[in-house]
């Protein structure tokens, strides 16, 4: 296997990270609104943590991206 094959696998590989975050924001968005459905007068105050939630996991899933483009045309 040659360099550019193997550049190409290690960007492959890298991008799996945003399928996990993908998983993880529906995950948080599941959990939320089963908590609110379930508590009302509680969906309010954890509002501002679902969105940090989103906000993390989907600056895990760019990090990914990165890691893969880094990979591609600076290695």
């Amino acid at each position: 296997m040659d360099a550019e094959a193997a550049k190409y696998l290690a960007a492959g590989i890298a991008t799996l990270g945003m399928a996990g975050a993908a998983i993880g924001v529906a995950n948080i968005f599941v959990s939320y609104l089963t908590g609110a459905l379930r508590n009302p007068s509680a969906a309010d105050a954890q509002f501002p943590r679902l969105i940090f939630g989103f906000a993390v996991t989907e600056a895990l899933g760019i990090f990914s991206l990165l890691i893969a483009l880094l990979l591609l045309f600076a290695v």
